[in-house]
């Protein structure tokens, strides 16, 4: 793959991923709202996940992971990987799943009004600016930690992603 491929991937990503959660959102209107509720929750909680993946993998030593990989510790080279490919993995963390997860929580936060106040402006307006503080302050929360926890989380990553690739 070359250098700049990768912008075209993030791009076809988002297109689809976006349309799967945008049909899931019109689908919500359907569901129950206890439902409803613990799937914007799961969708804030995926969108600071990856947010802090995005920012721990940009702050973490690439050679703390090298003497692993030495000592051949699963996950490793993985992890190291993901360091180098930097950029990358922030992009598709950040910028795609983690603003994606923003945008879907913002129309299921929508969903959730209609379905239980009837579309009252002002119960709209404090639900989603709710939405939005949580989703801003649980990101700063989580980068605040990625950053201190780079390495480990970045291990933990490229752990999953080595028994992902065992699995395969």
């Amino acid at each position: 793959m070359k250098r700049d491929d990768w912008i075209s991937i993030v791009f076809i990503l988002t297109f689809v991923l976006s349309f799967i959660f945008s049909a899931f959102s019109k689908l919500a209107s359907n569901i129950n709202v206890f439902i409803l509720l613990g799937v914007l929750i799961i969708i804030l909680l995926i969108g600071i996940i990856f947010d802090m993946i995005g920012v721990a993998v940009l702050s973490a030593n690439e050679a703390n992971f090298h003497a692993k990989a030495a000592n051949k510790i699963k996950g490793a080279k993985e992890s190291i990987k993901l360091i180098k490919e930097g950029s990358i993995t922030s992009s598709i963390c950040n910028d795609v799943i983690g603003d994606i997860c923003g945008i879907i929580s913002g129309s299921i936060a929508t969903t959730l009004v209609i379905l239980l106040l009837k579309n009252n402006d002002m119960s709209l307006i404090i639900v989603t600016a709710l939405i939005s503080s949580l989703t801003v302050g649980g990101k700063a929360i989580g980068k605040r930690i990625a950053v201190k926890k780079s390495d480990e989380i970045t291990f933990i990553v490229g752990k999953i992603i080595n028994k992902i690739k065992i699995k395969k």
